[in-house]
């Protein structure tokens, strides 16, 4: 039937949702885990019953009357040729789509797509996404690839480093990231609408552009170890952890990352992101249902907020200041 017991699970995983990656696991094995997890759970959903049609049997009355000849009689049957064991799996594949890839050695929110989830993927990436990362770091080291795990080219000493001076080159480098948003972005700096734009947030490179840090604070500092948390735009986990090696030579020493963790993408932050023991299709539906309940809570559209001006209808306005209150504590 057109609505059978998988089309209709399905139904209810389509949207996004998001995971939590391990350290050390290929994003694209992440990916295939849950495609596998939600094929199994879709193709176990109770299937309809059976359609029955109808078929004209022949059958004799009674021992005596068989050899008078047959009589034939109407009778409902299933169409076997619809059974599951006929036809297979309802569901052979499924497109679970990626967002921002997080590579091998990092960890953390990792958000994914089932069905028209698809399209929403995309259109949240074509607006300006923020990500918010956690790197541990130490001083002391250089390696080839930036991380703990590479191979040492170059070992220095740190004494000399205090967290003031630290804060020194993170202030010195979120000026630079800073002027680089302002040159990315295709509206006049001098006028109210920057202004506006630069108090949410709003301000940003157009489409894809170079990485750019638009936050960056040490949030722990035992050295050699101190911990970093970076907000950004456009950058991969790599050049996150270039910068780590950047700040050591600032510091007249040397730095490798130890660790990546993406804490936030847009939306969906570490709360959300579900665990490898729930990667299963019945807690993504649930994660599914969750982000589309929440979407229609945060969407304060302009539009509404224009008309409803004009309209008097209760929910209407309402619905402006839920989105009002709303707003208040996302801040």
């Amino acid at each position: 039937g057109g609505s059978s017991g998988a089309i209709r699970t399905f139904r209810k995983l389509e949207g996004l949702f998001c995971v939590y990656k391990p350290a050390g696991v290929h994003w694209k094995l992440v990916r295939d885990s849950i495609e596998t997890n939600l094929l199994k759970g879709l193709n176990a959903a109770p299937s309809q019953p059976l359609p029955h049609e109808v078929r004209l049997l022949a059958q004799p009355r009674h021992e005596s009357e068989a050899s008078k000849g047959l009589t034939v009689s109407a009778v409902s049957v299933p169409v076997l040729s619809k059974h599951p064991l006929v036809t297979g799996p309802e569901f052979q594949h499924i497109r679970v789509g990626v967002g921002h890839r997080l590579d091998t050695f990092s960890s953390g929110v990792l958000v994914l797509a089932v069905g028209n989830g698809n399209k929403a993927l995309n259109d949240f990436y074509t607006t300006r996404v923020t990500r918010d990362y956690t790197l541990e770091a130490e001083f002391g080291t250089a390696t080839d690839n930036f991380t703990n795990t590479g191979r040492v080219v170059e070992r220095s000493t740190y004494d000399h480093i205090t967290q003031d001076k630290l804060e020194r080159v993170l202030s010195m480098l979120e000026g630079v990231n800073q002027k680089t948003l302002l040159t990315y972005s295709s509206i006049d700096m001098r006028s109210q609408e920057a202004y506006e734009m630069a108090v949410q947030g709003l301000l940003g490179p157009e489409g894809k552009s170079t990485p750019i840090l638009t936050g960056l604070r040490c949030i722990r500092f035992q050295p050699p170890n101190f911990t970093l948390e970076v907000q950004c735009l456009n950058e991969t986990q790599k050049y996150l952890r270039k910068i780590v090696h950047e700040i050591g030579l600032e510091l007249r020493s040397t730095a490798v990352c130890n660790g990546v963790r993406c804490t936030r993408d847009g939306l969906f932050t570490l709360q959300d992101a579900l665990i490898h023991h729930h990667w299963t299709a019945a807690d993504v539906m649930q994660a599914i249902q969750l982000y589309h309940s929440t979407k229609k809570n945060k969407k304060p559209s302009k539009a509404a907020n224009k008309t409803s001006a004009l309209q008097t209808s209760e929910d209407n306005i309402t619905e402006t200041q839920q989105s009002e209150i709303n707003d208040g504590v996302a801040r």
